[in-house]
This record gives structure tokens, C-alpha cells and sequence, in this order.
């Protein structure tokens, strides 16, 4: 499993790992059942916190994403992928949602906050 942290991203550390292995479900790149490195071991290898890593985990498990069986460790959960999927796009929808509040108080016309989105999602492609 390959996690990179970036020092210079907003995100906290914890976020940057939950959403990478969230991704990693999502792409299929992580099955059902597959075992996540332990705790301890994820963040000796990513020389963080233990409290960061399992702040992650607690997030990927409180979201359904891991299930951890005391004494044996983390597995992906068993859980639909279209629920996942789902769950991901009701984020998008409130993160566009938020923007569009923020683009009327700014009297933004719909016009300019779709040329902001274009060039934001083409950017990010590249």
C-alpha cells in the first residue's frame, strides 16, 4: 500500500491517509477482506504518530469502510461498493452545494462558477 503524505497540503495528516485508502477501495485496488497494514507499522513506515494512524483507522472504520477484529488487525469490510460510491457522491454534492452559497454571497453568476469548475476539474486530470 502506497501512502504519501504531504507536509505542504491543508488536510491533516489523518485525513490524507483516510481519504488515500478510501481511494483504494473505491478504484478496486483494495478487495474485501484484504489485511491494512497495522497500525504501528503504517506509521513507523510513514514516520507519524501512532495517534495519527489510528485516528485514520478509527475514521475508515466509523464510516464502514474497516472493520478491525482485536488482536488480529484491520480488514477493507465487506460493504457495497455502490454504498461507497454512494456515500462519496452525497460528499461532492454538500462540498458543491457549499459552493454555490459561496458563490451567490459573492454575486457569482452561474456562468463564471462553471468555467471555476471546468478549469479546476481539468486541471487536476493533468
Amino acid at each position: 500500500m502506497n501512502i504519501i503524505i504531504s507536509n505542504s497540503s491543508q488536510e491533516a495528516i489523518y485525513e490524507q491517509i483516510e481519504r488515500q485508502i478510501k481511494s483504494l477501495i473505491i478504484k478496486g485496488d483494495l478487495s474485501a477482506g484484504d489485511n491494512l497494514p497495522s497500525i504501528r507499522s503504517l506509521a513507523q513506515e510513514l514516520q507519524i504518530s501512532v495517534i495519527t494512524t489510528k485516528r485514520a483507522y478509527e475514521e475508515l472504520e466509523r464510516d464502514g469502510f474497516i472493520e478491525t477484529v482485536p488482536g488480529k488487525g484491520s480488514f477493507i469490510s465487506g460493504q457495497n461498493k455502490e454504498l461507497i460510491r454512494e456515500k462519496r457522491l452525497k460528499m461532492i454534492e454538500e462540498s458543491l452545494a457549499q459552493a454555490v452559497c459561496e458563490a451567490r454571497d459573492l454575486n457569482l453568476s452561474l456562468n463564471d462558477l462553471k468555467k471555476m469548475l471546468s478549469i479546476l476539474y481539468e486541471e487536476e486530470r493533468l
